[in-house]
């Protein structure tokens, strides 16, 4: 065999395309927590002086207008139809039941609080992906999946027995927001046009909670109108980034890499807050990235890419 025969017929060294769409999924999940975990700061502060519906129909029109403006970039310009209406309507509701349950939520507890029942949805995603998805959770992410509930635990300061209305607020909005994730994803295995997806649900919250509006309005000052539209900067390429993300990963894969929020958000509850944690924060986040990490390893295997296939976008 001569040197260029062998040099031809080495086998190539490097990850493999699937290992590729999923590191680059992960990447953008970990960046999207970040985002969005300055964008709950940002709720935490409005949220003592405003509702939730004044804040979501500026911040709603907001994100939007932003995204009808991306759409003509001439790189994009895919348009805002969706051939999907049925799973973006209820993409829609699930947004705007999520957002008002993690605004009261947000109103009514600590960070640290709030980030136990996001770390739940990890469990609910695996639940609903199955009769939603056909992508049932392989039996030794389960594993993962438990861990990462024992390590939402560690983070619960009170035990179980000091639930109050704000943990119910945080518990519908858990459940919500990983409905809203799925149809997420299913919509993105019929169309690769990720604005959409930011636009409907967005226009949505923006219009119900109009309806409340006068009811609860107050002059809002230029400062807190400042925070207001960061809060819908970040929310808009926060969202785009995620369901670009949730078209590479399994929901159930996504899910646990949300988890990470739990680090920005105690560093914002720290310094932004004085909301300093307890020892057992720390060792819950060290048990839900743990989580997180493997199941995304799994699903780069081949037999977690042989068990969630996408079906490309039309």
């Amino acid at each position: 065999m001569s040197l260029s025969e062998a040099h031809v017929t080495k086998p190539e060294i490097g990850l493999s395309p699937a290992a590729r769409m999923a590191l680059l999924g992960a990447v953008l999940v970990i960046i999207y927590t970040a985002l969005i975990s300055s964008a709950d700061g940002i709720t935490k502060l409005v949220a003592g002086g405003y509702a939730a519906p004044q804040m979501f129909v500026i911040s709603g029109l907001l994100v939007a207008g932003l995204s009808v403006l991306a759409d003509r970039h001439p790189r994009q310009k895919l348009g805002l139809r969706t051939t999907q209406p049925v799973p973006m309507a209820l993409r829609c509701a699930a947004t705007v039941v999520a957002s008002f349950c993690f605004f009261n939520s947000f109103r009514l507890l600590p960070f640290a609080d709030v980030f136990v029942f996001v770390g739940i949805m990890p469990i609910l995603a695996g639940l609903m992906s199955g009769p939603i998805l056909g992508e049932p959770v392989r039996r030794a992410a389960w594993v993962a999946l438990a861990a990462g509930a024992v390590g939402v635990m560690c983070l619960f300061p009170g035990g179980l027995h000091s639930l109050t209305a704000g943990h119910f607020y945080a518990g519908a909005a858990a459940v919500a927001g990983t409905f809203s994730m799925v149809m997420a994803r299913l919509i993105g295995r019929y169309e690769s046009n990720a604005l959409a997806q930011v636009f409907y649900p967005n226009l949505t919250l923006a219009l119900v909670m109009a309806v409340a509006l006068p009811f609860v309005w107050k002059p809002i000052g230029l400062a807190d109108l400042g925070l207001i539209a960061a809060y819908a900067g970040l929310l808009f390429v926060a969202r785009w980034l995620l369901v670009i993300a949730l078209r590479m990963l399994a929901a159930f894969a996504v899910t646990p890499l949300l988890n990470l929020q739990f680090v920005w958000m105690v560093l914002i509850g720290w310094f932004g807050f004085g909301e300093i944690p307890a020892a057992g924060t720390y060792l819950g986040v060290a048990i839900v990235i743990g989580s997180g990490l493997y199941l995304l390893w799994d699903q780069a295997t081949p037999s977690g890419q042989a068990a969630v296939r996408l079906k490309p976008a039309e």
